[in-house]
């Protein structure tokens, strides 16, 4: 176990990337619907990114861009992409994939009682531009992670449960390698929005996980919080190691689930953020938790990789310069620019999936450098569409771009096996 070390698997964002506003509750993306997008500033953007994590010490992946639009999608709709309704096109367009934390939920191997990592495809059945994504995102995890005596690789869980993946997940530890505390977050009821992440969904991938109830923990994410924009908790908390840094307002019953946490987890840090000194409003528009929380080499403590709009924000930027004053866990703020994931409901956190594993098992060619990012960089620069309008999904020319574009992003990283 002393190789294990957590991986941050970003997805590249791909080159159908556009505001068409899908995503009921994700107040980012319905605000900018119909806006022009930037497909290519958005993929350098992520690439930064992750340039960014690896200059910070960090081991970092990614995962390719799915098919689009997803032609056998729309067969199976008894359509085309020229006779498909507008939202039903929209949909098969959509490179929400690049939002790796809703790819999957990951059980490290020392949680496991088979001492294999678990990693369950999440069905994302409840926005239809998303539910048809696992099949692309099941082959990419199992090609990465193909080392059967290491992973265990999971299909998704079946309707009508809906499972949005490792947004909804939470892991508390000593350190990455140790055995640890997973925590599910659910959703019931979110006034105006759906609540996406189903508490039998949840159930289901603990059991398939083969965690013992005692390293189990089910939360239930707050109405209040689905209902002012929260579609994910990893809008309002976010986890690292020992720490748990969350909004106040982000859990239906916050008492409770701290008394679980720190009966089952005791060296717990529980970092809660006051609605007097940041609004729940604030923390959505700005993605306070949708940032990365890491722990840094050396023993540097941990730092926060969050979007440039939470030093925009004059409450949140506030109460940070305040917590890493107090020379605490958390020591570094890492302002990162991913402003067109942003415009479209995604934050730093939403970008990547986080795998602790030994790096040698993973499949080198997912693995990042940043010979290899530049190498994707220059890809990007070639083929990716400059901006897209929704109304230009019609265009049969961009239609081959897009396909164009993701070709020559596989063929440069040797993935031309996931080509559709």
């Amino acid at each position: 176990m002393t190789k294990l070390q957590e991986i941050n698997f970003d997805g590249i964002i791909g080159p159908s990337h556009n505001y068409a506003g899908l995503s009921l509750g994700n107040i980012a993306s319905s605000s900018n619907a119909g806006e022009a997008s930037y497909p290519r500033e958005a993929a350098l953007q992520g690439l930064a990114k992750m340039r960014h994590n690896i200059a910070l010490g960090l081991a970092q992946g990614f995962f390719m861009p799915l098919d689009r639009p997803n032609i056998g999608w729309l067969n199976a709709l008894g359509t085309t992409v020229n006779k498909a309704e507008s939202h039903i096109r929209a949909a098969a367009y959509s490179a929400s994939s690049m939002w790796a934390a809703n790819a999957a939920t990951i059980s490290p191997a020392p949680d496991s009682k088979d001492g294999k990592c678990h990693m369950t495809v999440a069905n994302l059945q409840t926005m239809p531009h998303r539910s048809h994504e696992w099949p692309g995102t099941l082959a990419q995890l199992q090609l990465a992670f193909a080392s059967q005596d290491n992973f265990a690789v999971h299909g998704p869980v079946p309707s009508p449960f809906g499972d949005e993946g490792a947004a909804n997940h939470m892991r508390l530890c000593a350190a990455h390698g140790d055995v640890g505390v997973e925590i599910f977050i659910y959703g019931k009821s979110g006034g105006p929005f759906p609540a996406r992440q189903n508490i039998e969904a949840s159930k289901a991938v603990a059991r398939r996980h083969a965690i013992t109830e005692e390293r189990v923990i089910l939360a239930q994410q707050s109405d209040k919080a689905i209902a002012a924009g929260a579609f994910h908790n990893d809008v309002v908390a976010v986890a690292n190691e020992q720490v748990l840094f969350a909004h106040e307002e982000a859990f239906e019953h916050r008492e409770e689930f701290y008394a679980e946490v720190k009966r089952k987890f005791p060296q717990a840090e529980i970092i809660t953020v006051p609605a007097d000194k940041v609004s729940l409003a604030d923390a959505i528009k700005s993605y306070l938790f949708n940032a990365q929380l890491v722990t840094l080499p050396d023993n540097n403590g941990m730092a926060l990789i969050l979007p440039t709009e939470a030093k925009d924000t004059e409450s949140v930027w506030s109460y940070l310069q305040e917590l890493v004053a107090g020379n605490g866990a958390i020591r570094k703020l890492c302002p990162v620019n991913v402003r067109q994931s942003m415009a479209n409901g995604g934050g730093p956190a939403c970008l990547r999936l986080r795998v602790v594993t030994d790096p040698e098992l993973v499949d080198q060619r997912f693995i990042a450098t940043p010979q290899k990012l530049d190498a994707i960089a220059e890809v990007v620069e070639q083929y990716w569409p400059e901006t897209i309008i929704p109304n230009q999904l019609t265009d049969a020319d961009l239609l081959g771009k897009i396909q164009d574009a993701r070709r020559a992003v596989l063929k440069t990283c040797g993935l031309m096996e996931l080509e559709s």
